[in-house]
């Protein structure tokens, strides 16, 4: 069968945009405990880096009455491919238009998925240059490891939530070209999808959404690169006082070691202790997993990945369906702390 999706023209996630209602607690706890560096402060947002990312910031936490993921931008592979995407999804309908680049970045494209998660494309940025002191011996570290909190090295993956999971799937497959690399259905429903572009086993990542909302944002994954790690930084976050909401384990979907933690703004940010599993072969079939393995898929060693959140608590909170007995709305789950 001939290809005709476009491949090779994302190249990876390169940064993500949170709105924290505690912008100071968020930062703290991107800082003092991920060990993130601040590279800018621009009215009501701050920018943070992992020690291995190669842009000038990875992460914009945004003042904001509620918790919720602003954006995400992808980097293309070339300024080619950046007016090849663009033209793809102008020609969908979902595109936004241009905006001027934020801090360290060029023009980006900015665009809604179906269920309505804004995302940007963009090609301009600028490689993270370290002051003298920040400078690694490790010539392909952009900076040095810091030496407080259990410290990430870069962003890994996103999760979104969706009523329609199979159209952001097709959205990022036709329009993007990512590739689906494991996918779980229910009967004839897709529940979950995950999607990359490059040989990660995922960068994006789409769930449904229980509460049936649109738009939706479930986490954020930082990559540590050391399964131990996961368990350094559950014993910190313990000590913090930092809800963690499942983990220490791993995943069969994906193979990635992980730990789910709440960080005080009220978003989801995963611990991703490794890797997982590396697509290399260029024909990679996709492996789709049912629900009668659903114990598995999300955790080979038998840690339960709660229904009462995982499940249902994305950002913004919603309301609940009414209750059938008592006829009252419920919120989102709210994390509490350990």
């Amino acid at each position: 069968m001939h290809e005709t999706r476009p491949h090779h023209e994302i190249a990876h996630l390169a940064c993500i945009e949170l709105c924290s209602p505690d912008p100071a607690g968020s930062e703290w706890f991107f800082t003092q405990l991920l060990g993130m560096y601040v590279t800018e402060r621009r009215g009501q947002s701050v920018y943070l880096r992992g020690y291995e990312d190669p842009y000038k910031w990875s992460l914009k936490i945004t003042e904001g009455p509620t918790p919720r993921m602003v954006h995400a931008s992808l980097r293309t592979s070339s300024a080619d491919a950046l007016h090849r995407r663009v033209r793809a999804v102008a020609a969908a309908g979902l595109g936004d238009g241009w905006i001027d680049g934020d801090f360290g970045h060029g023009p980006a494209y900015r665009f809604h998925t179906p269920d309505g998660h804004e995302l940007r494309l963009l090609w301009e940025t600028e490689q993270y240059l370290a002051p003298p002191d920040l400078r690694s011996k490790i010539l392909t570290r952009p900076s040095k490891k810091p030496l407080h909190g259990v410290p990430v090295r870069r962003i890994d993956h996103l999760n979104l939530m969706a009523a329609d999971v199979s159209a952001v799937r097709r959205t990022c497959e036709d329009l993007l070209g990512m590739r689906t690399r494991e996918r779980l259905v229910d009967g004839d429903a897709e529940v979950g999808t995950w999607m990359s572009s490059n040989n990660l086993g995922h960068e994006v990542a789409v769930m449904r959404d229980a509460r049936g909302a649109l738009g939706r944002f479930h986490h954020v994954a930082f990559y540590y690169g050391v399964a131990q790690h996961n368990a350094d930084a559950a014993e910190m976050f313990r000590e913090q006082g930092v809800p963690i909401e499942a983990g220490p384990d791993r995943h069969g979907i994906s193979q990635g070691a992980f730990l789910y933690v709440f960080e005080p703004g009220g978003n989801r940010v995963e611990l991703f202790g490794d890797p997982g599993v590396l697509v290399l072969e260029p024909d990679f079939r996709t492996r789709t997993w049912t629900m009668d393995e659903i114990d598995v898929g999300m955790a080979i060693g038998g840690a339960q990945l709660p229904w009462e959140t995982y499940f249902t608590y994305g950002t913004p909170p919603v309301e609940a369906p009414h209750d059938g007995t008592t006829g009252a709305a419920t919120s989102d789950p709210a994390p509490v702390p350990d």
